[in-house]
C-alpha cells in the first residue's frame, strides 16, 4: 500500500507480469503446446534490455518478437526472461525485463495483455477503456464477435 491508499493498478501490473512469467516458465519446461505462439512487444530503450547492437539500431524504440517455431535457451526469473531467437539465420540471445513489456498476445486463443506507458497520450476519450479486442491473427483486426481482451493496466498507476 502507498500512503494515499491501495495501489490496485500496480498490483494488477505485477499480477499480469507474474502470469506471463508462469506461461513462459511452462513453455521453457514443456515447449509450446498445440497451436500456441506469442507476439511480445517490448520497449528496446528499457535499461535492462540486452540485445545485439544491430537489432537495437534497427528497433530503436520498440520491437515485437515471435515465439513460435524456433527458439532456444528460454529461461525465466522474477525480473524477466532470456531467449535466443533466429534473425535471418543468425541466432541472437536477448534479455527482456518484464517491466519493458508493452504487449503479450497469443493469437491462437485470442488472448492478449497490454501494458500502457505513462509517457503516452493521456487521451481522456480512451481513459475509461479498460479492454480492447485482440486480432485473431497478425492481420488487421476484424469486427467479428468473440475477440480476445487486452487488459490495460497503467491507467490506474500513479
Amino acid at each position: 500500500m502507498t500512503q494515499s491508499g491501495i495501489d490496485y493498478g500496480g498490483m494488477m501490473h505485477r499480477a499480469m507480469q507474474s502470469l506471463i512469467a508462469d506461461v513462459l516458465r511452462d513453455v521453457a519446461r514443456n515447449g509450446l503446446p498445440g497451436e500456441h505462439h506469442f507476439f511480445i512487444t517490448f520497449d528496446t530503450r528499457d535499461e535492462g534490455v540486452e540485445m545485439a547492437d544491430w537489432l537495437r539500431e534497427r528497433y530503436p524504440e520498440e520491437m515485437t518478437i515471435v515465439i513460435q517455431h524456433w527458439f532456444d535457451n528460454l529461461t525465466v526469473d522474477d525480473q524477466g526472461f532470456t531467449i535466443t531467437l533466429n534473425f535471418g539465420n543468425s541466432p541472437e540471445p536477448m534479455r527482456i525485463p518484464f517491466d519493458a513489456l508493452r504487449t503479450f498476445v497469443d493469437p491462437s486463443v485470442e488472448f492478449g495483455l497490454r501494458f500502457e506507458t505513462q509517457d503516452g497520450d493521456d487521451d481522456e476519450e480512451d481513459a475509461d477503456d479498460t479492454y480492447e479486442e485482440v486480432p485473431a491473427d497478425d492481420d488487421d483486426p476484424d469486427d467479428s464477435p468473440g475477440g480476445g481482451e487486452i487488459v490495460q493496466l497503467d491507467h490506474w498507476r500513479k
